[in-house]
């Protein structure tokens, strides 16, 4: 920080700095460019992207050789199903443990009932 009895000059503002940079500076901008590394890409790079995203916009059951376990596995595990999927499986499992919890609930009171109703000796 600047103190008045320092001896040191404050820094010029912010404003003043703006105004000496020159956005047209033709050395600037050809060192910037010459700093730039672009690398190089593999033989036939975007034949090949363009191939992977054709492939995988594809339909699955038209692939050859693939049973519908496999076409429909291929099917939701694409990046556009992968969430639906995880959705679908987390409820499916909520559900099924609800319903297991629920007969488990259901026989320990069946189980407590008889053992209030009936003596051990006539089960």
């Amino acid at each position: 920080m600047h103190h008045p009895g320092d001896g040191q000059k404050p820094p010029p503002p912010i404003e003043s700095v703006k105004e000496n940079m020159n956005p047209d500076d033709t050395k600037l901008s050809a060192l910037l460019r010459q700093g730039r590394v672009s690398p190089t890409l593999p033989p036939r790079f975007q034949e090949n992207v363009w191939r992977r995203i054709e492939d995988a916009e594809a339909p699955v059951l038209s692939a050859p050789g693939l049973s519908w376990l496999d076409a429909l596995a291929a099917l939701v595990l694409r990046p556009r199903f992968a969430l639906l999927t995880a959705a679908a499986l987390v409820v499916a499992g909520a559900l099924l443990g609800a319903r297991a919890g629920n007969l488990a609930a259901n026989q320990a009171a069946h189980a407590q009932y008889l053992t209030a109703v009936a003596p051990p000796v006539m089960r």
